[in-house]
């Protein structure tokens, strides 16, 4: 049956690869992760994916007396979380959890095709549309792993209702819902969908319509709006800041390019890419921070310059979540290496920081100082948006690291593990990677191949790395002179079973400052953001400390071994602690943690900091 499955979720992705815009890269077909990585995605699919009552998230759908609220939305983000889960290890159990979830889904759509909880006067406002959206999402992965037409039927008819409805009212879409209609408009993304597994022209069509929209004075302007900062496209709400005019909601804006890739590969309409790589470098520009992700009040701030104050709300997970998937998109589009860099980056730091050590429950927000604290419930679901989106986020993983080309293979992520895939010459074979990365800068890579073939395997050389070496069978072939940071090193050679790359990138520590009159500094290691915990060590976290540097402009960094299994990686450095003496002070050892670990704990909520404040001093200011 594991076979079957497999075979069937191959076929179908290869299939609607199949647009005039075609992708770079596709995903590998079977992947097995160990180490680290391989614990997380246990622990979140023991504990959070197969724990879920599933029954509970369906209930709403069958009394339809919501007038205000986004119950609609669990459902399909727990499913389509659950459905990557199950591509990465496809259970009996899983499987049958699936199934029951979405037949118990199919079975409260009215004739007309409504699946939702809206009560008929309020259904098309507030979060309605954005609950539609994520059922379909839904039934269309299910179909994507299963071929069963069921569900593809019954995603088809409530897009047909939805279609019919805002006809029948004279509704445009752009002015339902909330946040200038993005949440509503999101529902691009599976209306595209539709049309590539159906070949149904009026997806397509209505699929335009929504983009036409957004182009109105009433619209969200996504794609004329494209050079401006997202923060500053429109004014800043006046009564309600989750309303109808919130027009800087980060969450829903990348869903709706999300869908507007989807459509850009169908297409191959020139300026729906463009409008989205535009707004994704005003994001990377403006908004994402050090751990790799942004957001205060749900919303973009212009944050990435205000990361070193306390900022309420901060790091929303469905943000978090969102921006990983978003470069995924991007990614698998174009097989530019920087998106890779911005999923490793968020990744390790913000969204694994986000999730509680066990797998079974995901912070709503994740700061830069302060404790992890923890969410509240929301509309009576027994768990909140972002429990619900996290694992969204971090199944992509699976289907991310090692992906194909036309070409070969991209090595997009070093995670200790087995991935399986199809050559250009059409043979299966295999990569498998031995490595402690991030822990160190070590990678082995082995290939088990059944026939000789020329093909191009890709290393990405991640942005941080100044120093790195790549050895084939144990001769070097390439060093930091060759590729620079943030591309591919791209080996094309006839490769033979067990042949072996060895890489090594030097992992040192960084510093990055922010700030001028009131200057703070962080410290990174590889992808890796490094924190003071209270839980490792003297001085209190209150104490104003100066990283001692040496002459290459580095801080040396000292592995020590944590006696917390709950935190992952401690490394010691010196520091200068503030003096009133004349002679100064003598430099003390400091401990730092992994950003993922650091606050994060079963049973407390203890403090941490990201950006230690420098002392002032007017000797040294302009």
């Amino acid at each position: 049956m594991k076979i079957k499955t497999v075979i069937i979720i191959t076929t179908l992705a290869l299939t609607f690869s199949a647009s005039n815009a075609q992708d770079k890269l596709s995903v590998s077909f079977d992947v097995i992760l160990n180490g680290f990585v391989g614990d997380k995605m246990k622990a979140s699919y023991e504990n959070r994916i197969l724990a879920q009552d599933a029954e509970r998230l369906i209930e709403p759908f069958t009394v339809r007396d919501e007038h205000s609220c986004w119950q609609g939305e669990f459902w399909g983000k727990w499913f389509t979380s659950a459905v990557l889960a199950y591509r990465y290890i496809p259970t009996p159990e899983l499987a049958d959890k699936l199934k029951q979830a979405a037949y118990g889904l199919m079975e409260t759509q009215t004739n007309d095709g409504y699946i939702g909880n809206y009560a008929p006067e309020s259904r098309l406002k507030a979060w309605d549309i954005w609950g539609r959206k994520y059922c379909m999402l839904g039934l269309i992965a299910y179909y994507d792993i299963t071929n069963d037409e069921k569900a593809l039927e019954s995603a088809a008819k409530e897009a047909d209702f939805l279609i019919k409805e805002l006809n029948d009212k004279n509704s445009k879409i752009v002015l339902m819902g909330n946040h200038r209609g993005m949440a509503a408009s999101s529902v691009l993304e599976p209306i595209c969908q539709l049309y590539v597994r159906t070949g149904n022209k009026k997806y397509l069509q209505f699929a335009e319509e929504i983009v036409s929209q957004w182009e109105t004075d009433e619209g969200p302007q996504l794609i004329s709006k494209a050079d401006i900062p997202v923060s500053q496209r429109f004014p800043k709400p006046v009564d309600n800041w989750y309303g109808w005019e919130q027009g800087q909601k980060a969450y829903e804006m990348m869903s709706c390019y999300e869908g507007l890739l989807e459509l850009f590969r169908i297409t191959g309409k020139e300026e729906y890419k463009e409008a989205v790589e535009k707004t994704w470098q005003s994001i990377i520009d403006s908004e994402i921070n050090i751990a790799g992700s942004g957001s205060a009040m749900e919303a973009w701030f212009s944050g990435r310059e205000k990361q070193t104050i306390p900022i309420a709300h901060y790091q929303e997970t469905c943000v978090t979540a969102t921006w990983i998937k978003f470069n995924q998109q991007l990614l698998r589009l174009t097989g530019e290496a920087k998106y890779a860099d911005e999923i490793e980056r968020t990744f390790y730091n913000a969204l694994l920081g986000a999730m509680k050590p066990d797998g079974s429950d995901w912070a709503k927000y994740t700061p830069l100082s302060g404790q992890r604290l923890e969410g509240s419930e929301q509309c009576g679901m027994g768990l909140n948006c972002c429990n619900a989106s996290g694992p969204r986020g971090l199944f992509t993983i699976p289907q991310t690291a090692v992906m194909q080309s036309e070409d070969g293979a991209y090595i997009n992520f070093y995670i200790d593990g087995t991935y399986h895939l199809i050559s250009p010459e059409n043979q299966k074979f295999a990569i498998v990677q031995n490595t402690n990365y991030p822990v160190s800068g070590k990678i082995d890579l082995n290939l088990v191949l059944e026939k000789d073939e020329n093909m191009e395997i890709a290393l990405r050389v991640p942005f941080w790395s100044t120093n790195y070496k790549i050895l084939i069978n144990g001769n070097t072939e390439y060093e930091a002179k060759n590729v620079l940071p943030g591309n591919y090193t791209k080996l094309k050679r006839k490769w033979k079973n067990n042949d072996k790359i060895s890489i090594e990138f030097e992992m040192q520590g960084k510093i990055h400052r922010s700030g001028n009159t009131h200057e703070y500094v962080a410290i990174t290691r590889g992808p890796i953001v490094l924190c003071r915990d209270e839980r490792i060590g003297k001085p209190a976290l209150e104490a104003i400390l100066t990283p001692i540097i040496n002459e290459k402009g580095i801080i040396d960094l000292v592995k020590e071994e944590s006696s917390d299994p709950e935190v992952y990686m401690i490394f010691s450095a010196q520091f200068i602690p503030e003096s009133y003496t004349e002679q100064g002070s003598q430099p003390i050892k400091v401990n730092l943690c992994d950003y993922a670990s650091a606050g994060n704990s079963s049973y407390s909520f203890p403090f941490f900091k990201v950006w230690l404040p420098q002392l002032y001093n007017p000797r040294n200011q302009d």
